[in-house]
């Protein structure tokens, strides 16, 4: 609810039930990370590993706050930047890499790759766990990370999504990435302005991403029901539960937004009033059939001549 993902310690997913997972969420009034909070739970829990990264969290995450956090109670520090590492890669926003013991990261988020993943370590060490080689020596623990992936957990590598990964990680080494992902940034901060001008409640009150997660209670409609509408209007979103909400997982109380897709396809800052004015309509009108079906025509309108590929 407060922005983490399933595989950071939910219940319902292995890593809740294999782990004992205590969660520090974001501050009631601001929606932003407090870290003296996070200071206070961790030495509080003396945790193994602290996890910083989030699948909706609209703001820059202070790493070197976080390490300093983990070093005080002697924890790792995981970073899961799956969904802003498009914008960490060219130096929109902090590195974890100089911070982080391990870094891990999709690739077909803002780094609009393939589905895959990587696991990343900035500065290689020997491992805390008094494993060794045969030699006696302690293993590092890249070589620890890389048993865990082959064999510990994965069969034979997907050799077509290797190359796709290589695909996107030279293009986001050139100019033509770095005008593309500060438009994706420049979109949201116009889509979270026009959002505000109309009574929307963003977390935190506005972006420093790609994305933004919106509370929906004063508009007296549930995530469901607004996902459900936008969809019927031809625009895509998902249900996302917001902080503190009162709603089930099934229902939430939230919307999540992002830039990336629509970025791709060449939708400037300029047109982010259009697109929350759809957006706007969709929800303000979601049990009308007929309304939200004229809307989803003005979507094809506007992105029937901007196509998913081109050759």
């Amino acid at each position: 609810a407060h922005g983490g993902h399933l595989t950071h310690g939910s219940p319902v997913n292995f890593s809740g039930r294999i782990y004992n997972a205590v969660f520090y969420g974001v501050d009631k009034e601001t929606g932003l990370l407090n870290y003296n909070t996070i200071q206070e739970i961790a030495e509080r829990e003396k945790p193994q590993m602290i996890i910083a990264g989030a699948s909706a969290y609209s703001r820059d995450i202070d790493f070197k706050r976080f390490r300093e956090i983990a070093d005080s109670v002697g924890a790792f520090l995981l970073a899961d930047i799956s969904h802003p590492s498009g914008l960490i890669a060219k130096g929109l926003l902090n590195d974890p890499i100089p911070h982080c013991h391990v870094v891990t990261t999709t690739t077909h988020k803002t780094l609009r790759g393939p589905r895959g993943g990587l696991i990343l370590m900035g500065k290689d060490f020997e491992n805390p766990f008094g494993i060794t080689l045969k030699s006696g020596k302690k293993r590092m623990m890249s070589s620890l990370v890389d048993g865990g992936v082959f064999p510990g957990n994965q069969g034979g590598p997907l050799e077509h999504v290797v190359a796709a990964k290589a695909v996107a990680f030279g293009e986001a080494l050139t100019d033509e990435f770095m005008h593309y992902i500060v438009r994706v940034r420049n979109n949201a901060q116009a889509m979270a302005k026009a959002l505000l001008s109309r009574d929307y409640n963003i977390i935190s009150g506005g972006t420093d991403n790609h994305m933004m997660l919106l509370d929906l209670r004063n508009k007296d409609i549930s995530g469901k029901d607004a996902e459900n509408a936008l969809v019927k209007a031809e625009i895509t979103a998902n249900k996302n539960m917001v902080p503190f909400d009162d709603k089930s997982p099934f229902v939430t109380s939230g919307i999540r937004f992002g830039t990336a897709a629509i970025t791709t396809r060449g939708l400037q800052e300029s047109d982010m009033e259009q697109v929350v004015d759809l957006i706007d309509r969709a929800i303000q009108n979601h049990t009308d059939e007929s309304a939200l079906k004229s809307i989803g025509q003005e979507v094809h309108e506007l992105m029937s001549h901007r196509p998913l590929f081109t050759a």
